[in-house]
């Protein structure tokens, strides 16, 4: 039984531990099916996603992520491609919502997972065979976590959220 919605985004965390055990195929397939699930402009769907499961391969990708090597230890790394000739203004995006909606059900499914924006985008198209006419936009391990993050600190709600105008406090 997974966590509702709330909770879920409440207790998801930036995860960079990982035990080495496997994500079940069901799961695995839930959370890409979850991404597919994701809201785009004009319901274009300009995303393909990479699922690594391959040991040396996920290591190339976290040396390709600036160095950060523990990414290796999750099971699985998802790249998030996009494919900009869908809609170059939006597809970006679009695979933001649909890599978040990922997170958000491996966090519901027990999995930690964290944004990766730091990358060469060129090494990690390479070492994914990714065509020259798509770009990688993100990627998040997928595991058993080692540990639980405490919650890190969030500006309060006054300093980032209006009512009807720019400045004016929400109640």
């Amino acid at each position: 039984m997974g966590m509702d919605t709330i909770e879920t985004i409440m207790g998801r965390r930036s995860v960079r531990k990982f035990e080495r055990k496997p994500i079940g195929d069901e799961d695995l397939h839930a959370i890409i099916e979850a991404g597919r699930q994701a809201p785009s402009a004009a319901n274009r769907q300009p995303w393909h996603f990479v699922v690594v499961r391959n040991e040396e391969l996920r290591r190339q990708l976290a040396e390709a992520c600036s160095g950060q090597s523990w990414l290796a230890d999750a099971d699985a790394i998802v790249a998030g491609v996009g494919q900009p000739g869908v809609n170059e203004k939006w597809y970006s995006v679009d695979v933001a919502i649909a890599m978040q909606n990922m997170i958000l059900a491996a966090t519901a499914l027990g999995y930690g997972t964290c944004w990766i924006g730091a990358f060469d985008r060129e090494r990690v198209e390479s070492l994914l065979g990714i065509p020259e006419d798509m770009r990688v936009v993100a990627l998040t391990p997928i595991g058993v976590p080692a540990d639980r993050p405490e919650p890190r600190p969030r500006r309060p709600l006054a300093e980032f959220a209006s009512l009807d105008r720019y400045g004016r406090p929400l109640k």
